[in-house]
């Protein structure tokens, strides 16, 4: 076998990498970790255009980014091979399969809901969705909670947002900040990999980094820019484009790090769905290729579709779908443009590696965080918040109690870990088994 560390890869050409990246975007289920796993499999083992240590300094380099590691890796990858242009098709490529049938089955939900059958259906796919969930949970935490600072650090995260209710940005850059600390003072504490090599001496690339920051943050805010001076900042879609553009620059750790903070904000504060609605997206998501997070699109296409004037609900829908995805994914190309060049440079850098370790261990408290909002909201008809001084704790009632998806959730968690079932195998059975049970009312 040709060692492909240590060979010139050969570059293909742009057709090529558009053939490719279409067929990797057609086939990119199973999360990040699949993904990432079919994209090493094309690229580096079959084909060999990117050397295995590329590979793996690059995706080091997109764990340090907010937003979809996997998509933003495809970027990279393009980007390395063609330039801008490369970068494009192949982030672009990565996510439009996903999104047109994410789109396709936003639309349907959106005309199916009010049937019996159709909620049947969907509550075996939410009681999937806390079985997945807790999968996510237990795979993070065996990976970041390697030290007992960081296992401090997630029950903090975990006590900050399910009893005091801080702001999730806050969890975040307070993890960042409190990381970079303790990486000048207390290494140790986090169990850091030895400093890279200095990176070799060559300029700054500041030029092509503040071209790519001017073009992208201009591409990023157009359409934002447009509903804002034509529908005015009170419409549903502004308040769509703004909470999803604040959402991509504090999107680390992945989507199920964002979920919470998300379903709170879209249920609680702008009451665009209801809590059982957002765990359905959640499941449709997970049947698609592409990113986790494109269940933003989900989101999006409900809030809009209920608040659609001046629009008819479906072209209001599909507005708001497609400005959601617009404002989550574009941030991608911006930040990998614009930092690819230094990715050398990031390597070395110690203390923002101990600031990532730190966030990635407060992930941890924060998926925590989501698993118990969902559990609670997805087993009980009614959930109640009660306030002590300054916590305040979820309490479900107890006769609200749902058996059928308290049956259907133990049955999933079955499938996947006793039984290593894949996740569409396992919705596809849980959504059988809830139309079954939906008909016991």
């Amino acid at each position: 076998m040709i060692d492909s560390s240590q060979t010139t890869p050969p570059v293909p050409t742009l057709r090529e990498l558009v053939r490719v990246s279409a067929r990797i975007g057609c086939l990119s289920f199973g999360g990040p970790v699949g993904q990432i796993a079919l994209m090493h499999r094309e690229l580096v083992e079959e084909r060999q255009w990117v050397t295995e240590d590329q590979y793996l300094h690059a995706l080091n380099f997109c764990h340090l980014l907010p937003g979809p590691e996997a998509q933003q890796l495809a970027i990279w990858i393009g980007w390395k091979l063609h330039g801008v242009k490369g970068g494009l098709a192949s982030g672009l490529l990565f996510v439009l399969p996903g999104a047109a049938i994410m789109l396709g089955l936003s639309i349907l939900y959106g005309m199916a809901a009010q049937f019996a059958w159709f909620a049947a259906l969907f509550l075996g796919i939410k009681a999937a969705v806390l079985a997945i969930i807790v999968q996510a949970l237990l795979r993070v935490a065996s990976r970041a909670l390697n030290a007992p600072f960081k296992r401090i650090v997630a029950g903090l995260s975990l006590l900050a947002l399910f009893v005091f209710a801080l702001p999730f940005p806050a969890v975040v850059i307070g993890a960042l900040l409190v990381g970079t600390l303790v990486a000048g003072l207390r290494p140790g504490w986090l169990k850091l990999a030895a400093p890279a090599a200095p990176p070799s001496v060559a300029p700054r690339p500041w030029a092509a980094s503040a071209r790519a920051i001017a073009i992208g943050a201009i591409c990023w805010a157009t359409p934002l820019a447009v509903v804002f001076l034509t529908l005015g900042p009170d419409h549903v879609l502004a308040h769509i484009g703004s909470f999803f553009s604040r959402l991509a620059v504090v999107s680390f750790g992945g989507a199920y790090a964002v979920l919470a903070y998300m379903a709170q904000a879209a249920v609680q504060h702008y009451g665009w769905l209801g809590a059982g609605e957002m765990a359905d997206g959640l499941g449709l998501a997970e049947t698609t290729p592409g990113p986790l997070i494109m269940v933003t699109q989900f989101v999006g296409y409900l809030a809009a579709l209920r608040a659609p004037a001046p629009f008819s609900p479906l072209v209001a829908g599909v507005l708001g779908a497609l400005l959601t995805t617009w404002v989550t994914f574009a941030p991608c190309f911006l930040w990998v443009f614009a930092l690819a060049p230094w990715i050398e440079r990031l390597e070395a850098a110690q203390r923002l590696k101990g600031g990532l370790a730190t966030l990635t261990a407060a992930i941890v408290g924060v998926i925590a965080n989501l698993s118990l909002w969902f559990a609670l909201h997805v087993l009980f008809a009614r959930v109640e918040t009660v306030r002590l001084g300054p916590a305040q704790v979820l309490v479900p009632a107890p006769l609200s109690l749902d058996w059928r998806a308290l049956v259907l959730a133990a049955a999933a968690a079955v499938l996947i870990f006793r039984l290593k079932w894949p996740v569409p195998r396992v919705l596809a059975a849980t959504a059988l088994g809830g139309l079954l049970l939906g008909q016991l009312g």
